[in-house]
């Protein structure tokens, strides 16, 4: 392992690094995919936790119990991709790096073992940084400690960088450590398919294929997350959206409903909706589903178990109380699984939806568009932050389990 300093850089020996960022306060970590002319080519090129996926490069959140980390497969990036650069800010809007010091761990993403560590020295008044950046010179991938300082946080990082930040203006960065310049233009390499990236753990876009827009600049982390101040949010795959209204954390008792139809006039399905409970570790405390309907001294409730997803309305609701939850609950996982064996094929019209459980008013809806031939799907997932306000992201990963207990090991790692 070797300890970096400003500027300095090693080459990479392993297709596919991982970059974690960790300070003693949470931090918004993201990556950009620059061209030779040190620019994205769109949006689509910034990946954060609103838009966590790319050609060759993945977000990955901490969940607040871990640290939030870039991984970029050098052997999936598109032709004409030269660098890319991992920033970070912190999460609390116009936090200063003063008295923080965020430290960058370089992984290999295969093994996990640590390649480089990297702690930006004397920082002040910068609300966002780069800390790093992996980079192509010479027909090598390398990788060089920056620690580069913004005063105008992640938004001017992505103005900088020619991202499309249409309520924040593009400021110049503050004085910092220098910077090495540009690396000159490499050639081109040739283009190449890659149907898996094991370190991103999915199918990695080919270089032509446009990627799905980016989220609204309101939503960009450093402008302002999403929250439920405008009225409803419906969520997409991947997507976040903090529990927070009118500035205050919602801390009152929300009902996650959970709906399903059968198929194209299919036979009754009978599907099982639950929660799963973990620690700040990730470690499970305690699961909620049909066969055990209170957990958590009487926190989470289910509603008991519908036998044929048929009728208007949630087939199965589950009820969370977010302030009297204990504190060593920080993340519940919502599944649903078919014991009978029945795949998901076979269900039309699942989605889940948050609702306010005093005024019964729905705050978030997370409609479940594609469907795998699977037992077990993971629909959303709820994280409490440092802040002690909780966000709900929309998941809809699919896993082969018909029961919750099979969901905990990889509910768990999803966190």
């Amino acid at each position: 392992m070797t300890a970096m300093t400003p500027g300095s850089n090693l080459p990479l020996n392993t297709v596919g690094v991982t970059v974690e960022v960790a300070a003693p306060v949470r931090l918004d970590v993201s990556g950009l995919l620059l061209a030779a002319d040190g620019k994205v080519r769109s949006d689509a090129d910034f990946i954060f936790y609103n838009q966590p996926s790319g050609p060759g490069v993945g977000y990955r959140s901490g969940g607040g119990a871990a640290p939030d980390s870039i991984t970029v497969d050098t052997g999936a990036l598109p032709a004409g991709i030269e660098r890319i650069v991992v920033t970070a800010s912190p999460d609390a809007a116009g936090q200063t790096f003063q008295g923080i010091e965020p430290t960058a761990t370089v992984r290999d993403a295969a093994s996990g073992a640590v390649i480089a560590t990297f702690t930006p020295p004397q920082l002040g008044a910068e609300t966002a940084l780069v800390v790093v950046e992996v980079y192509l010179r010479g027909g090598v991938w390398k990788v060089r400690a920056v620690g580069q300082g913004y005063a105008n946080g992640l938004a001017g990082i992505a103005t900088d960088f020619g991202v499309s930040v249409d309520e924040e203006p593009a400021a110049a960065p503050a004085a910092a450590a220098p910077v090495a310049p540009p690396m000159p233009p490499a050639p081109p390499a040739p283009a190449a398919a890659h149907p898996v990236s094991p370190w991103l753990g999915g199918p990695a876009p080919a270089a032509a294929a446009p990627a799905a827009p980016p989220a609204p600049a309101a939503a960009l982390p450093g402008a302002g997350k999403i929250n439920l101040d405008k009225g409803r949010v419906s969520l997409q795959k991947n997507q976040t959206v903090s529990l927070v209204k009118g500035g205050r954390p919602l801390l009152s008792q929300v009902k996650m409903g959970l709906g399903w139809e059968p198929a194209f006039r299919g036979a009754d399905i009978d599907l099982d909706a639950s929660v799963i409970a973990y620690g700040p570790q990730r470690n499970h405390i305690d699961s909620c589903y049909f066969g055990k309907l209170s957990i958590l001294g009487g926190a989470i409730k289910h509603s008991g178990d519908n036998l044929t997803g048929e009728g208007a309305g949630d087939d199965e609701v589950i009820v969370v109380d977010l302030g009297r939850l204990p504190a060593e609950a920080t993340g519940l996982v919502f599944t649903v699984n078919s014991f009978s064996g029945q795949k998901f094929t076979e269900v039309a019209k699942a989605y889940c939806r948050l609702i306010d459980a005093a005024s019964g008013e729905e705050l978030v809806r997370f409609d479940l568009t594609g469907a795998e031939p699977q037992t077990g799907v993971m629909m959303a997932k709820l994280i409490k932050q440092f802040s002690g306000e909780w966000e709900m992201t929309a998941m809809g990963d699919f896993v082969k389990s018909r029961t919750v207990r099979g969901m905990v090991k990889p509910a768990s790692q999803a966190l």
